[in-house]
């Protein structure tokens, strides 16, 4: 099976959420479900002042679904929601 690239787009519950921990207990749920160490972090401006925090990374095609990943993020404290936005085979 080949490896996908995964984007994750997060929305922090406000304009005061730190977008800094949500990465980082972001990176912490993505490592546990497919042990990926490879991530590419955006911050994207949404609309007065509100900002979301998008995270790529690489994960085994086999693992399938992102559900329960979702999920887990989406519990985190100071999230309002995450969706996989894009999912591409990686080359090479």
């Amino acid at each position: 099976m080949a490896n996908v690239v995964v984007t994750l787009r997060i929305m922090p519950q406000g304009t005061d959420t730190n977008l800094g921990e949500l990465e980082s207990e972001a990176k912490k749920e993505i490592i546990k479900f497919c042990n990926s160490k490879e991530f590419k972090t955006q911050i994207h401006p949404i609309a007065f002042g509100l900002k979301s925090l998008n995270i790529l990374f690489v994960m085994d095609e086999a693992k399938g679904s992102t559900e329960a990943l979702e999920q887990k993020i989406s519990r985190i404290e100071g999230v309002e929601s995450v969706e996989v936005t894009d999912v591409r085979r990686a080359v090479g």
